[in-house]
């Protein structure tokens, strides 16, 4: 039988394949165009340059034409960090082309300073123009279930219109480790979201822990937020841990792999999180996780075949992360029990065939059903 879905147009923002500038979003984007082109999906990939989601006119306008060459009613999926804070160029097309919306994370949620070129939007601003795109989508697709209930209840979106496309995880080896407790490692992009200032000022509670000395390794981009990235410097200088504390910048592929291999433990210290992904990459290679129990985290961390949380949860803040880190440090036997059930997480993460799958029924659904009802479209904006 001939799949009703034949073509995607993707709408990606045009950095995702720069490696100084990698993200869950962009490997999530890329990984599932990889896996849809694997089903048999044809992928036109639409690059849209600009600084997302505040662009400047020149990259509105690109966009806008690109769309506008989208043959009528075709299936088109959009990065939601391009689309949602634009609905006066997506919008426009909603009643020709089948929209779908992929969010990472909802617009409000990325806490921070704005990189916009032209304005500088608000959080609330952001929201409300997030809340006009995803209503005037033909399906919404989130990440992560806990952001999929969110979008639904707080933008008024019908529960049968928003789904859920986990990421997958890549089968990896065990990852060796050091000493089984001293190398801590943190793998995010570096910005108030992910909240490395918490565990700085969580670690330098730690400084005089007795035991093998710590160290902590944290890998992510650090021209997202230069603002931030200073302001984390200039803490972990002022705790005096220069030498036990490495911003290490972004790495990919065997250099990143590398740095899996010698951890001991992940460290999570996001404020918001609707999925996760380095909890799934971390327990692909038996690593347990320390993680903030924010949005999709505590489902990602999940548990192991035995019934075993493979990790330690804890709220958001430095005291918390601090106790859970003596936890860690001061348990031996608790960091045998989380380094098996982490061993035995790790054959039931999902794959991305199975995320391709996922995603693949969500649009062929598009195809199949008829293009919203003039009812429903006065409803949607």
């Amino acid at each position: 039988m001939t799949r009703p879905l034949r073509t995607v147009h993707a709408v990606l923002p045009g950095d995702v394949d720069d490696p100084e500038l990698v993200s869950g979003g962009n490997v999530y984007d890329r990984r599932l165009c990889q896996a849809l082109e694997a089903h048999g999906v044809a992928v036109r990939e639409i690059a849209a340059e600009g600084s997302w989601p505040r662009p400047d006119d020149q990259a509105r306008a690109a966009l806008a034409r690109a769309l506008g060459a989208v043959p009528d009613g075709s299936v088109v999926l959009l990065d939601g960090l391009v689309a949602c804070g634009v609905p006066e160029v997506v919008v426009p097309h909603a009643d020709r082309l089948r929209l779908a919306v992929l969010v990472h994370m909802p617009l409000a949620d990325e806490i921070g300073a704005s990189q916009g070129a032209s304005e500088d939007l608000s959080s609330a601003e952001l929201d409300a123009r997030e809340r006009e795109t995803l209503r005037a989508a033909s399906a919404v697709v989130a990440t992560g279930a806990s952001t999929a209930r969110r979008l639904i209840s707080h933008h008024g979106l019908p529960a049968g219109r928003v789904h859920v496309v986990s990421p997958g995880t890549d089968a990896a080896p065990l990852a060796p480790g050091t000493d089984g407790a001293s190398r801590l490692l943190a793998v995010g992009s570096v910005t108030p979201t992910k909240g490395h200032d918490l565990l700085v000022e969580a670690l330098a509670d730690l400084a005089d822990l007795p035991g093998p000395a710590w160290t902590c390794t944290i890998v992510g981009p650090l021209t997202r937020d230069p603002g931030h990235v200073a302001r984390l410097r200039r803490l972990i200088e002022r705790h005096g841990l220069g030498e036990r504390i490495l911003l290490a910048g972004p790495q990919t592929g065997g250099e990143l792999a590398a740095v899996y291999g010698t951890a001991d433990l992940m460290v999570l210290p996001s404020r918001s999180e609707t999925y996760g992904m380095v909890v799934a990459e971390a327990l692909a290679r038996g690593v347990p996780v320390l993680a903030a129990a924010v949005g999709g985290v505590p489902d990602t961390l999940g548990e192991d075949s035995h019934g075993y949380v493979p990790g330690i949860l804890v709220p958001p803040d430095s005291a918390s992360i601090a106790t859970g880190l003596r936890r860690w440090f001061g348990e031996p036997g608790l960091r045998d029990r989380l380094r098996t059930s982490a061993r035995h997480r790790r054959d039931r993460l999902e794959t991305w065939h199975e995320t391709a799958r996922r995603m693949v029924l969500v649009l062929e659904k598009l195809v199949l059903e008829k293009l919203v009802p003039d009812e429903l479209r006065g409803e949607r904006r």
